[in-house]
């Protein structure tokens, strides 16, 4: 077996065996394939597709590539989140502590953010103190103490993806489902999950545009968890336009803490509820997700989810006087309203051109190294299908520089789409798959 007859089986479209798939990632994960051979094999992969049992071998393979999270010790039914990123989402922030208020144990390993999206990781460390990079050991003994810890990913997990993931960035192979789906699932069989909620995202705000490579995308991950054994549910949101109101990372986290103390913004909400009713249920606490949704909005109003909130945060060395008097927060240096030039209907406000406006403010990063600053952002005022008036305040944008302020606030008056005609609010839950 060798690395030139691999490639050349996929460049012919021929099924590649579990044998030879796990040669290509042990030698690739150890420096003995190079780059150039592994690139040719990524670009026949993106051109040739996989089948079901390829992929999924793939992302076995990927998966026991490095060290992989035992969570047995906690003696509960792990269910993992995950999300397939988008703007806006602080989705995790809420869900997360809620459901572990009801006794779901919470182990969450996150990622930062590149690029337009955002990164739960990059979000919480806007919160002074709070650490993410903290140890295997303090991770499982934080979530047995207060039944919830959110960490950046510390450990060696699936090497494999990392190395193949920035090489599909760097050859224009990013975009392909059995790659994105092994790339995912591989994560979480990594990080110790038994069962799998997965938030695909679809809209311009996505990996996937349409709702069709959506579903694609959702049968690929569902297969690959039937056949590694981990039940997995795929819930796909819409993110045609920013998930609630507030983009970037200290403004997301405040709006994350107004949401658990009871001000619940409509499209937050609907995901949040989907998605946490269907975690309830895979962690065996509740059949029924109407009853599950219906206990989950239970402890937003008696505070559990808020105070579990409080306790993840301290537990992790972060300054709870932050959660509870969010004006604590470092303000920018300039905060600018923008007005509606004309009346009518918002039709549209592109996600994906919205989060690269808040990327260019500061609050993301092009390149992994570049620096997060968590003061800036926006918060949108009006969102698809709201009228307006004339000179109704639309957006604050948050800045530390006046001229990205200047040249934020005239990309969102073109990005921001406004016509006579009355629309339909956007559906936020698409389908749910299983």
């Amino acid at each position: 077996m060798n690395i030139l007859e691999i490639i050349e089986k996929k460049r012919d479209k021929k099924e590649l065996s579990k044998e030879e798939i796990e040669y290509f990632i042990e030698g690739y994960t150890h420096d003995k394939i190079a780059d150039y051979q592994a690139a040719a094999f990524i670009m026949a992969i993106y051109l040739n597709g996989m089948t079901k049992q390829e992929t999924t071998d793939l992302t076995i393979a990927m998966a026991n590539s490095g060290e992989k999270l035992d969570l047995s010790s906690l003696n509960e039914v792990i269910v993992d989140k995950h999300s397939t990123g988008g703007v806006g989402d602080k989705v995790s922030l809420i869900l997360l502590p809620l459901v572990a208020s009801l006794g779901v144990p919470v182990a969450k390993m996150s990622g930062r953010g590149l690029g337009f999206t955002g990164g739960t990781v990059d979000k919480l460390e806007s919160i002074p103190g709070y650490q993410t990079g903290i140890n295997i050991h303090k991770f499982v003994e934080n979530v047995e103490k207060v039944g919830i810890s959110m960490i950046s990913q510390t450990l060696n997990l699936a090497p494999a993806d990392k190395k193949i993931y920035s090489l599909r960035d760097s050859i224009s192979c990013v975009e392909s489902i059995p790659l994105i789906a092994s790339s995912i699932m591989s994560k979480k069989i990594a990080s110790g999950a038994q069962k799998i909620v997965l938030d695909v995202t679809c809209g311009s705000g996505a990996f996937m545009q349409s709702k069709e490579r959506a579903e694609e995308l959702a049968k690929e991950m569902i297969e690959i968890g039937r056949l590694a054994n981990k039940e997995t549910v795929c819930i796909l949101t819409n993110m045609d336009e920013p998930l609630g109101h507030a983009v970037g990372n200290s403004l997301e986290v405040i709006e994350a803490i107004q949401f658990l103390k009871g001000d619940m913004l409509e499209d937050v909400r609907e995901v949040v509820l989907e998605l946490g009713a269907y975690m309830v249920k895979l962690a065996g606490k509740g059949e029924n997700i109407e009853e599950n949704k219906a206990r989950l909005l239970e402890n937003i109003e008696n505070g559990k989810g808020y105070e579990k909130f409080i306790q993840l945060v301290e537990n992790q060395g972060g300054n709870s006087s932050y959660i509870k008097d969010t004006n604590q927060f470092t303000k920018a240096n300039y905060i600018e309203n923008v007005y509606s030039q004309k009346s009518g209907y918002i039709q549209s406000m592109n996600a994906k051109e919205i989060g690269k406006i808040v990327c260019d403010l500061g609050a993301g990063r092009i390149r992994k190294e570049d620096n997060i600053d968590n003061a800036v952002g926006i918060i949108l005022n009006k969102k698809v299908s709201d009228k307006v008036e004339k000179d109704d305040l639309l957006v604050t944008i948050y800045a530390n520089s006046k001229e990205k302020l200047e040249e934020a606030k005239k990309n969102l008056l073109e990005v921001i789409k406004i016509e006579n005609k009355e629309i339909e609010k956007p559906k936020m839950i698409l389908e749910i798959m299983k």
